[in-house]
């Protein structure tokens, strides 16, 4: 979950090895609801359905949802449909064929916040908006190979920004960003999806954050709901997001959420497309 205006102490918490596999474990039950959507998610489902089997999943678990509630947030997940980029409010509307679902989740478990998201491509989705997929899943991966100990922030941000504009001509939200995470579902530092390299906060091992590129196939323009919390393209083309919770580590980053499964969930259910990584596009493909 990104918001408009991210907490800004500048106190960075760095994670024991404890604290972060805490961390994994909350991940891993958000990533256990995507799989369920993945599973179930097509034409005629509505978003307050899914809303209410992620919140059944979560208390199975003896787990909270971390986004009910949260700053008067009113559900357990954000289902952001064609235009909207993040934080949707689940309703009663169905989804359509040609839909693209953007579906955040977080979880409060044993004192630790998971946070991951996926776009789901339902039915018969244009191509042009399903490379937008394919780049901006790819783009996540991009910025998680520059999250490492002794990289900036701008280094992961840059990598995000010059792979999808540069190499794609798709937009980057500048209002909204990644963030920090542990006992609080947000905390520093920002995650930002564009930036230069060598600029912002040093990354060291131990730093938990969550990135999450919110790519636009027009303009990066967006504007906000009178709900207070739906975020739009300003131009109304589609909008694509995904998101992983990492730990940075010396050589390679710790992915703590697993997209696998969600990805696995997908290939069983003939209403959803899979989106496929761009793996040329990868040094570690």
């Amino acid at each position: 979950m990104s918001l408009l205006q991210q907490p800004k102490s500048n106190l960075i918490f760095y994670k024991t090895d404890e604290e972060i596999e805490r961390i994994r474990e909350s991940c891993l039950l958000v990533c256990k609801v995507l799989t369920h959507v993945g599973a179930n998610i097509k034409p005629g489902m509505s978003g307050a359905q899914l809303d209410k089997e992620a919140e059944q999943i979560i208390r199975d678990h003896h787990a909270e949802p971390a986004f009910k509630g949260y700053r008067g947030f009113p559900s357990t997940l954000c289902v952001s449909i064609n235009e909207v980029v993040v934080h949707g409010i689940p309703s009663e509307t169905y989804f359509n064929d040609g839909d693209v679902v953007s579906v955040d989740c977080g979880v409060l478990l044993n004192g630790y916040h998971g946070d991951a998201a996926y776009t789901f491509p339902i039915g018969d989705v244009p191509e042009k908006v399903m490379q937008l997929l394919r780049v901006t899943k790819t783009s996540l991966y991009r910025g998680i190979e520059q999250a490492t100990h002794g990289k900036r922030m701008g280094d992961v941000s840059f990598a995000i920004q010059n792979y999808v504009e540069k190499g794609y001509g798709y937009s980057v939200v500048r209002e909204l960003v990644g963030h920090g995470i542990g006992k609080s579902l947000h905390e520093d530092p920002e995650v930002p999806n564009y930036g230069r390299r060598g600029n912002g906060v040093m990354l060291k091992d131990g730093l938990v954050i969550a990135i999450e590129p919110m790519i636009n196939l027009g303009k990066k323009d967006v504007k906000q709901s009178k709900d207070g919390w739906t975020i739009f393209t300003k131009d109304r083309q589609p909008s694509a997001h995904y998101e992983h919770t990492i730990a940075v580590r010396k050589g390679t980053a710790d992915i703590l959420s697993n997209h696998v499964p969600v990805e696995s969930a997908i290939e069983n259910n003939p209403e959803v497309r899979t989106v496929e990584l761009l793996k040329e596009d990868l040094e570690f493909a």
